[in-house]
């Protein structure tokens, strides 16, 4: 073998930061140490292990996205928890984040529906906790392995106004479907007084003055504004074959 492929990995780019239970039970050796990184790697493995396991559980479900800060008064908690309530008389499980605001809407809705409402939560130093309404979680405490539980579980899937995390997620789906990575399904933008920006830019920005996108992409999602328009696609899904 020669020695270039003998070089070892460059342990800067490896760095994880560790979680509170690794800074208790890892030793206090240099971090980026190769037995470190093995046990990282590992508990990566057992949360893909675990992850795939728990989805495989569930059939005909719908995964439901939006911010974690928004309480059961806003217009947007209630049309959450309407449609997933009518995703669920419909026979679909609900699938979130397993925290608060939306997700928690989308649970409440599922619970009321009796049907599974699952949660995938994250451990966060603040904000997420899973929601009373989840009858069927797991957790994670990386965002790389819950965000592909999150992509693999459902055969749909609709977005409300959110974050960071949210636009992750949606352009997760998007660039999977965009690259036939993923087979189609439906993906619904809900709330245009929200997307609406960020759609002008997509048009304006991506697709006509840079053409970084094709004008073919746009189709590739629907934008809602009512329960009854996202129902009408989203209980249109069909089971998906493979991820």
């Amino acid at each position: 073998m020669s020695k270039k492929n003998k070089k070892q990995i460059d342990p800067v780019a490896c760095k994880i930061p560790k979680s509170p239970d690794e800074k208790t039970t890892l030793p206090e050796t240099n971090l980026q140490s190769s037995d470190s990184m093995t046990w990282r790697i590992f508990r990566i493995m057992a949360e893909f292990v675990t992850g795939f396991q728990f989805i495989a559980q569930y059939q005909k479900t719908i995964s439901f996205f939006g911010s974690a800060r928004v309480g059961q008064e806003d217009r947007y908690y209630q049309d959450a928890q309407a449609l997933a309530r009518k995703l669920g008389n419909a026979g679909f499980n609900i699938i979130t984040g397993g925290g608060p605001g939306m997700m928690e809407a989308a649970n409440r809705g599922a619970h009321e529906a009796g049907v599974n409402s699952i949660g995938l939560n994250i451990q966060l130093p603040f904000e997420q906790r899973i929601n009373r309404f989840v009858t069927r979680g797991v957790g994670f405490h990386y965002f790389f392995t819950r965000k592909v539980m999150l992509s693999a579980a459902g055969q749909a899937y609709v977005y409300f106004p959110g974050g960071f995390g949210t636009m992750d997620e949606f352009f997760e789906i998007i660039t999977l479907i965009q690259t036939k990575k993923m087979e189609r399904v439906p993906v619904v933008l809900y709330g245009r007084d929200f997307w609406d920006p960020l759609l002008a830019f997509i048009d304006t920005t991506l697709c006509e003055k840079y053409k970084t996108i094709d004008k073919d992409d746009r189709d590739l999602f629907a934008v809602c504004d009512t329960v009854a328009e996202a129902f009408k696609i989203l209980s249109a899904s069909k089971p998906r074959v493979d991820f």
